[in-house]
């Protein structure tokens, strides 16, 4: 995994997520998420393109219940984009590099 792309977890949730003073795109996923691990390298190039702009962080769902269990975190993939601590976006599935970026830009101004 690409070391711009941070591992997050129900620990280091409200420090790095919640108090984040740039906008947050989360990777919620699983080990055994075949279209999670399709999702990966578009998340890394994500996670180049808008370094310093934007964090980003992966989240796996089976190492850290409390999280997903609060935003109602069902289908993997799913992808969150948390502006000043609130959620801003929501996708569920694969999304193409296109798609996500148009999706990015207007909360990266």
């Amino acid at each position: 995994m690409a070391n711009n792309v941070q591992i997050l977890t129900d620990q280091n949730w409200d420090a790095d997520v919640l108090k984040s003073s740039v906008p947050v795109l989360v990777d919620f996923w699983a080990d055994w998420c075949v279209p999670c691990k399709t999702l990966l390298p578009t998340v890394e190039a994500l996670a180049a393109q808008y370094e310093g702009r934007l964090r980003v962080g992966k989240f796996n769902v089976e190492e850290n219940p409390d999280v997903p269990f609060k935003y109602n975190i069902t289908t993997l993939p799913t992808l969150l984009v948390l502006k000043n601590g609130q959620v801003a976006e929501q996708r569920i599935g694969l999304i193409s590099k296109d798609k996500l970026t148009a999706l990015l830009e207007p909360l990266l101004k």
